[in-house]
């Protein structure tokens, strides 16, 4: 069962923003093959196969119990903590629990919705190309940012950030757009990081190393009202 869940993953439909990219890599491949060289159709080839496994676009068992919030990105969490959401969403300068994501160019780049909520602002930031595992990074990189209010009026981030080799960031929805948990909401292109602002007083349940699957992985779970949130000595 675990090698056709492996088979299944590898072999997934891409998403639409691979298009061009297959089709380009196709096309040197055919006229490779056709009349100018041998070298030309398997640079084509390989290249047409490593695109198809990079925009590879699975489908996710979505958890459905509510309160819930799932990872936004496949990846390895690499850091946990105390951060405060970027500037241009307007969410305050408050801290609150980020659990920041590492795509690598072998992880799926098609980014979730945590939970449900509507898209209050989308904010795109020109900026460097450093490393998108670190910490820098989601104060230096080029990004695009969403800001999202939950049913009960609170509100998430999710931040979109380029990489070392990632040059084109990819949103699907605007400032209005209804999103679901786990539904897609756009891609990264060519490794990159993901990173997620809870709602204050929300602690994550995830740590450091661990192997996120977008849409499927609990980051944390709200609070119910009538228990009491820890605070611990960060603030937040």
């Amino acid at each position: 069962m675990a090698l056709i869940e492996s088979i299944r993953l590898v072999v997934a439909k891409p998403h639409p923003a691979g298009k061009p990219f297959i089709i380009g890599g196709a096309a040197v491949a055919v006229a490779g093959g056709i009349a100018l060289g041998t070298w030309l159709f398997w640079l084509g080839a390989a290249f047409t196969l490593f695109c198809l496994y990079f925009f590879r676009d699975p489908e996710r068992v979505v958890p459905t119990r509510p309160g819930l919030f799932v990872a936004p990105a496949d990846g390895r969490v690499v850091m946990v903590g105390p951060a405060v959401p970027p500037d241009e969403l307007g969410l305050g300068p408050n801290p609150r629990w980020r659990v920041a994501i590492f795509l690598s160019v072998l992880d799926v780049h098609v980014n979730r919705s945590p939970v449900d909520g509507v898209v209050t602002r989308v904010a795109y930031r020109h900026g460097k190309f450093l490393n998108a595992s670190l910490d820098k990074a989601s104060i230096d990189n080029e990004r695009n940012a969403l800001a999202m209010r939950l049913p009960d009026g609170q509100e998430i981030a999710v931040v979109q950030i380029a990489g070392l080799i990632a040059r084109r960031i990819l949103c699907d929805v605007k400032e209005g757009d209804r999103l679901e948990r786990g539904q897609r909401f756009g891609i990264i292109r060519f490794g990159s990081r993901t990173d997620l602002y809870l709602p204050e007083g929300v602690r994550p349940l995830v740590a450091e190393h661990q192997l996120m699957i977008g849409g499927e992985t609990v980051i944390a779970e709200m609070v119910p009202a009538a228990q009491p949130v820890l605070h611990t000595d960060t603030g937040i």
